[in-house]
């Protein structure tokens, strides 16, 4: 089997890391392979944010910990890295597009050797004046609706090997 189909396979959800940083080179490499999703038009209207500052990953997850309606929670699972895809709220095709920079990203880190998770909530932290006022403090100002945070980091998880069985008539094959 080919790397590429390999990573797809048995890459994994991780909800558990270690206190290791990610290293700048990786996490450059995984954000270049974002850049490289695929856009409706080729218009590239995502906008990525990479937050490793432990302060600012503490504040966007605390939010999204409230929003979720557990504060103090840690829905970042103590992953180092936390990739914000946001979208341009003014296209219609934005969540599409997020979407497929969130696969690229976590397909990306699984090729690497890296754990990642899709962590929801983002559209609502962002709606929320304190998640607003965090965009302005980061110097995006425009008209952003948030698609979802990739974190990223060393995991203290075992990848399973093969994951769960796939469900009876996941494909449809019309010939």
């Amino acid at each position: 089997m080919n790397e590429t189909l390999n990573t797809l396979l048995k890459r994994r959800s991780i909800r558990k890391y270690n206190d290791k940083a990610v290293e700048e080179s990786k996490l450059n490499e995984i954000l270049k392979a974002g850049t490289f999703a695929p856009t409706a038009s080729g218009n590239q209207s995502p906008t990525l944010v990479c937050i490793t500052n432990k302060d600012e990953l503490n504040s966007a997850e605390a939010i999204n910990a409230d929003v979720m309606g557990k504060p103090g929670a840690h829905p970042f699972y103590g992953a180092p890295c936390a990739i914000l895809v946001l979208g341009d709220a003014n296209n219609s095709n934005t969540i599409y597009d997020g979407s497929l920079v969130m696969g690229n990203l976590m397909n990306a880190a699984a090729s690497l050797g890296l754990g990642s998770c899709w962590i929801h909530r983002a559209k609502e932290t962002y709606e929320r004046e304190d998640g607003k006022a965090l965009l302005k403090k980061w110097g995006l100002n425009g008209n952003y609706v948030g698609i979802g945070y990739c974190i990223v980091g060393y995991t203290d998880e075992a990848y399973m090997a093969d994951g769960p069985a796939r469900k009876d008539n996941y494909v449809v094959c019309v010939k």
